[in-house]
C-alpha cells in the first residue's frame, strides 16, 4: 500500500522580498483616487502575492493611539483619507516642469471620508475643505511640545499641530462619524498610477487655465496622462470657485479613473494588475489595521462597483470668507446641512435624498441654457422632427421660440448650430446639448442662435450651467461626473 502523502500545510509561503519602489515625482493632489482604485482592482481576486506585499510596503501609523470619547461606531466603513503637500523627494527639475517650488506647509491639501456602505454596494465620498473653521480638542503640539486646550484652526493645519491623531479627532469632533481606517499619501506616485491605467478622461465645457500650476485646457474631452492630470486636480485658480472647484474636479477625475480601471480590463490583467498595484505603493502611510485581509475581502465583495455604484459630493458651506483673528478667512459649514449628510453616514444611508435611476451623465457648460435663445429649424422631410427637438430644448432649460419653422434647406443630415460670433460661448453650450451637431458661425444673425435639426439628430443631451461659487453642493452619481 503506497504511504499516504503528508497533509498539505495551510499556512501561507514567506513572501518574496519586494524591491523598495523609488519614491519620485510630485506632491500633490488626488492619491486617493489611486488608493481606492487599488481597492476596485483587487475586486478581480487576481494577484493575491501582489495585494499580499501592501503589508510590507505601507508604512505604518497610530491615528487611533489613546483616543476616548469617540463617535458611535455605525454601519458600513469609513475611511478618512488625506494628501499632504510634502515635496522633498521632488528634483528641481519636476519642481520647475510642474510648478511645485514653495515651502510645504506640512499641512493635508486634500481631506476626504470615504464611506462604504455595510453591503459594499456603494461608496459614498465626502470632500471636505482644507480651509473649514474647525476646533482642534485638546492635543500636544507635535512640534512645540505645548499643551492645547483646543482653539480654533483651520482644518487642513490640524495636521501640522498634531499629525494623523489630531486630524482624525478634529474630523470625529467636527462630523460625529467615526473613522475606522486613516490613509495618507504624498502623491509621489500619481501621476506613474495614470501612465499605468492608459490616462483618464475628463470633459470641460469652458477653458481651464491656471498659471499657479500650468494648467491649459481647451473645452472638450481630454485624455490626460501623468503630468496634466496633476495639474488638473492640483488647480485653484482655474476659475472662481477656487478651493471648492478644485474639490468638484478631485471628484470627476476619481469618477473617471474608478469607471477606467473597471472598463478597460484591467480587472482581468494580471500583468495590469501588479503594474497599477505598485504604481501605488511606496507613498501610503496607514493605521495599523488595515491590510492585506481587509483589502482583499473588500475588493472581493466590491465585484460589482462601477462609477454608477459611487456618490460624490462636497461638506456644506454656510458663510463663506468667515474671518477669525490670528487664522484668516475660513469656510463655515452649514450646521443643520452637514448634521443631515453626516448623518447619513453615520446610518449607511445614500447621500441623495432618494434612489435614483442610472441616468445619463449631465454636461457642465459655459453659459446655462436658461440664457440662450434659440430658433429650431426642421431641415428635414420628417415631419414633427423641428417640434420635438424643440421640446427636448425647452426642456432642457433653452429658451426655445417654442414655434419650430421649416429650414430653406430640407435635407440636412448633420444637424448644425448657426450663431453669431459674439455668442460663441452660447453656441458651444447648446452644441454640447446636441451630441454630433456641427458649430457655423454666421456674422450679423444676433443673440437667438438657430438650430437646424438634420437627418442624423437622434437625442438632446441634458446639460447645465456652473455653479454659483458657495452653493450648496449637490450628491452627483459617478456615472453623472464622467464624459458622456
Amino acid at each position: 500500500m503506497p504511504a499516504t502523502p503528508p497533509p498539505r500545510s495551510r499556512r501561507r509561503p514567506p513572501r518574496p522580498p519586494v524591491r523598495p519602489v523609488r519614491r519620485r515625482r510630485p506632491r500633490w493632489a488626488m492619491r486617493a483616487a489611486t488608493t481606492l482604485s487599488v481597492v476596485v482592482l483587487a475586486s478581480a481576486g487576481i494577484g493575491h502575492s501582489v495585494v499580499t506585499s501592501l503589508d510590507a510596503d505601507i508604512a505604518r501609523v497610530d491615528p487611533f493611539k489613546d483616543m476616548k470619547n469617540r463617535p458611535r461606531a455605525g454601519h458600513g466603513m469609513n475611511v478618512l483619507l488625506v494628501g499632504t503637500d510634502g515635496r522633498d523627494k521632488i528634483d528641481d527639475t519636476e519642481r520647475r516642469r510642474f510648478r511645485l517650488g514653495g515651502a510645504p506647509c506640512n499641512c493635508t491639501d486634500t481631506i476626504m471620508i470615504v464611506h462604504i456602505s455595510e453591503d459594499r454596494e456603494r461608496a459614498s465620498v465626502v470632500s471636505l475643505p482644507r480651509d473649514s473653521y474647525a476646533e482642534t480638542p485638546p492635543h500636544t503640539d507635535q512640534v512645540t511640545g505645548k499643551e492645547h486646550r483646543g482653539h480654533p484652526i483651520k482644518l487642513n493645519a490640524a495636521y501640522a499641530e498634531g499629525g494623523p491623531q489630531l486630524t482624525v479627532r478634529t474630523v470625529e469632533s467636527m462630523t460625529h462619524v467615526k473613522i475606522d481606517h486613516y490613509l495618507e499619501v504624498d502623491f509621489a506616485s500619481f501621476m506613474k498610477t495614470v501612465d499605468v491605467v492608459g490616462g483618464v478622461k475628463i470633459c470641460t465645457a469652458q477653458p481651464l487655465k491656471d498659471t499657479y500650476t500650468g494648467l491649459d485646457l481647451a473645452p472638450g474631452t481630454h485624455t490626460l496622462r501623468g503630468g496634466a492630470a496633476l495639474q488638473y486636480v492640483r488647480s485653484r485658480h482655474a476659475d472662481a470657485s477656487s478651493d471648492l472647484g478644485r474639490m468638484k474636479r478631485q471628484q470627476r477625475f476619481l469618477a473617471s479613473l474608478v469607471a477606467q480601471a473597471t472598463s478597460s480590463g484591467i480587472l482581468l490583467n494580471p500583468l495590469k494588475f501588479r503594474d497599477v498595484t505598485r504604481a501605488v505603493l511606496g507613498s501610503v502611510r496607514a493605521d495599523r489595521g488595515f491590510g492585506t485581509d481587509e483589502l482583499l475581502d473588500l475588493g472581493r465583495a466590491m465585484r460589482t462597483f462601477s462609477p454608477s455604484s459611487s456618490e460624490f459630493t462636497t461638506v456644506p458651506i454656510g458663510r463663506m470668507g468667515f474671518m477669525v483673528d490670528g487664522i484668516g478667512s475660513t469656510l463655515k459649514w452649514d450646521p443643520e446641512k452637514s448634521e443631515r449628510l453626516f448623518r447619513a453616514l453615520r446610518d449607511d444611508k445614500p447621500l441623495a435624498s432618494a434612489p435614483r435611476e442610472r441616468s445619463a451623465p449631465v454636461v457642465r457648460v459655459a453659459v446655462p441654457p436658461q440664457q440662450i435663445n434659440v430658433q429650431v429649424e426642421n431641415g428635414t422631410s420628417t415631419k414633427g422632427l423641428g417640434q420635438r427637438v424643440d421640446t427636448a430644448l425647452a426642456a432642457t432649460g433653452f429658451r426655445t421660440t417654442r414655434r419650430p419653422v421649416d429650414a430653406a434647406d430640407r435635407t440636412v443630415r448633420r444637424t448644425v448650430v448657426a450663431y453669431d460670433p459674439r455668442w460663441d460661448r452660447s453656441a458651444r453650450s447648446l452644441a454640447a446639448a446636441l451630441p454630433g451637431a456641427e458649430l457655423k458661425a454666421v456674422p450679423g444673425l444676433g443673440p437667438t442662435l438657430k438650430v437646424i435639426a438634420g437627418t442624423e439628430f437622434h437625442e438632446v443631451r441634458p446639460v447645465r450651467g456652473p455653479e454659483p461659487v458657495g452653493k450648496e453642493s449637490e450628491v452627483v452619481r459617478g456615472n453623472e461626473v464622467g464624459c458622456p
